[in-house]
């Protein structure tokens, strides 16, 4: 068994996850399996057999970045793996994502629907340079999202004319490339060399289809991820096993794409 990385996870500070839980769950009409705490997420990491863990975080407002980039230093460890944020409204947001390079982070999360963009619109490319330029990855929320209205800004049309702009961003489009856009992610970005976690999709399609559009996707592409604590990385790992594929082909999704990805050394 390789050394399992969920490349997508979150949690909160105790004194936030209290209330961020049951609120996201009321916006989302969803049940969250673990109760967003980190001493949660390590143990849902431990009963899956999950070595490490990205922690995707999010800046709803601008003036969080720095609280969620001293909460990032404060639980990086060899097994937490965080991911911080910056919000695009904020003046600053260049030099912020020089900041969080600077702490030595290997990315950022971002979410156009928490925070107010459309994915390919102008005022963002500039951010998507200074994360391409720094060698940062992003970790972007793709597709629909269960707690919004079904506004179209972060579909594969978008992200494919984002990656047409600007080939050197490593950018990871979260829940099977576009969360339950799923026909146009078959169209236009399967079978393209994009980074594509799983979150939160294996048990919404059914299996033939996601096995057909794993194998047609490059192999080197291909991201383990769980979205803790709204479905159990036990689970997934279950799901993602179901579809038999090759286990040369599995173990690059749970483990080594991550670490090529990340700069890690092999497990």
């Amino acid at each position: 068994m390789p050394e399992i990385i969920d490349f997508h996870t979150h949690a909160f500070p105790d004194p936030v996850a209290a209330h961020a839980i049951p609120a996201l769950e009321k916006a989302g009409n969803v049940k969250a399996c673990r109760d967003g705490r980190l001493v949660s997420l390590l143990a849902a990491m431990a009963e899956a057999g999950v070595a490490r863990s990205v922690i995707c975080s999010i800046a709803t407002r601008p003036e969080q970045f720095d609280s969620i980039l001293r909460w990032s230093l404060a639980i990086r460890s060899e097994r937490i793996i965080p991911f911080p944020s910056f919000h695009p409204e904020s003046p600053a947001a260049l030099a912020q994502i020089g900041q969080i390079r600077a702490e030595g982070f290997l990315g950022i999360k971002m979410h156009p629907y928490y925070q107010r963009f459309t994915l390919d619109e102008e005022r963002m490319l500039p951010l998507y340079e200074k994360i391409a330029e720094l060698g940062l990855v992003l970790v972007m929320h793709t597709g629909y999202d269960i707690g919004f209205p079904r506004d179209q800004i972060a579909d594969p049309r978008r992200i494919m004319g984002v990656l047409a702009r600007i080939p050197d961003l490593k950018l990871v489009a979260t829940h099977f490339g576009a969360w339950e856009d799923w026909e146009e992610v078959e169209a236009m970005m399967v079978g393209r060399p994009v980074y594509m976690d799983l979150s939160y999709s294996l048990h919404l399609l059914p299996p033939a289809r996601a096995r057909a559009m794993i194998l047609a996707h490059p192999r080197d592409y291909i991201l383990f991820g769980s979205d803790s604590p709204w479905a159990e990385p036990q689970e997934v790992i279950g799901q993602l096993a179901a579809l038999g594929l090759d286990p040369a082909l599995e173990e690059k999704i749970l483990s080594g794409n991550a670490r090529a990805l990340l700069g890690l050394p092999p497990g």
